[in-house]
């Protein structure tokens, strides 16, 4: 049965988020051979259609307002609600980020739509759309279907892989016009924390620490290894109570959940809130001086030593390696 998906494209800094790409392969199998609408809201993103028809869509709707350069739900669902209007789709397709899980149930709301969120695998099976998401913070996996009204899913971050980018492929790119009115939320302005490298919810590598760094210094040596291997650096819950670190990096239940393929947690107990937050990650490695810490039973790779001696000696090698790679 081929159907029209709509995938919203994410916008941070001027650039499309990753997820974006791959919202846009889940859609290709979602379609079914249908079409693949990508939809780009903002403030000034007509120059980023090309690169998601590149990335697989067959076509890209801009909608561009100067009330739409912050994201509020009351603009964004507007935008997106004019959109749907004038396409009819039969499914819509975000990522499981910050902006995807506010937006994604207000606009599914509106339509009286089901929604299947935190998607890690998608396929067709008897005809139906069979979404795959994590249940139990990740101990077991159920699989969904939507019986009735339009399909509405978020994808988790790094695991559906995206369509190779091809420059040759080429689709239409139109824009719509949609007064935003009646906005309950108007962003004056937006304070970001310093932060540098990758972003740690799209990071295939990720060097996180807990109370073992003991300090705010004790994550340096995990700095310097997240540069080298081109990664993100993420925290416990308890390093981050512990102020080694900002709220931002905790990855866990009530923290980010992460799936990199490659997490090297040090001086990580591995308590079970902190599991829920990466244990689905695709290689684990693990550095702890306690033989007996529960990290160890999730991990593929088990180093037991201290990390101010471990994580230095792994840079250096890896370091080593990459030059001459």
């Amino acid at each position: 049965m081929a159907r029209k998906i709509i995938v919203l494209g994410e916008v941070r800094d001027g650039s499309l988020r990753n997820v974006s790409f791959e919202a846009v392969a889940a859609a290709k199998t979602a379609s079914e051979g249908g079409e693949v609408v990508g939809v780009l809201i903002g403030d000034s993103v007509n120059a980023l259609s090309g690169e998601l028809i590149h990335y697989g869509a067959d076509r890209v709707i801009t909608v561009e307002n100067e009330k739409l350069k912050q994201y509020t739900p009351d603009g964004y669902s507007q935008a997106l609600m004019a959109v749907i209007d004038a396409e009819s789709p039969e499914g819509l397709i975000f990522g499981h980020t910050s902006l995807g899980k506010d937006l994604a149930p207000k606009v599914a709301a509106k339509l009286n739509s089901g929604l299947i969120s935190d998607v890690t695998g998608l396929e067709i099976a008897g005809g139906n759309l069979v979404f795959t998401r994590p249940i139990y913070s990740g101990k077991a996996f159920e699989k969904k279907i939507v019986t009735d009204g339009l399909v509405f899913a978020t994808i988790r971050p790094n695991n559906i892989s995206p369509l190779e980018k091809d420059e040759s492929r080429t689709g239409e790119a139109s824009s719509l016009s949609v007064d935003i009115k009646d906005l309950r939320t108007i962003i004056k302005e937006v304070v970001r924390k310093a932060s540098e490298g990758v972003d740690l919810s799209e990071a295939k590598v990720i060097i996180a620490g807990g109370r073992g760094v003991k300090s705010e210094e004790g994550f340096e040596p995990l700095n310097e290894l997240a540069k080298v291997l081109n990664g993100a650096v993420g925290a416990s819950r308890g390093a981050c109570d512990a102020d080694y670190c900002d709220y931002s990096l905790q990855i866990g239940q009530t923290g980010k959940v992460v799936t990199p393929d490659l997490y090297i947690a040090c001086g990580i107990s591995g308590a079970i809130q902190h599991l829920a937050g990466m244990s689905n990650s695709k290689v684990i490695v693990a550095i702890n001086k306690d033989p007996e810490a529960n990290i160890f039973k999730v991990a593929d790779y088990g180093i037991v030593g201290d990390l101010f001696e471990v994580v230095p000696l792994l840079t250096e090698e890896f370091r080593k390696i990459l030059v001459n790679a």
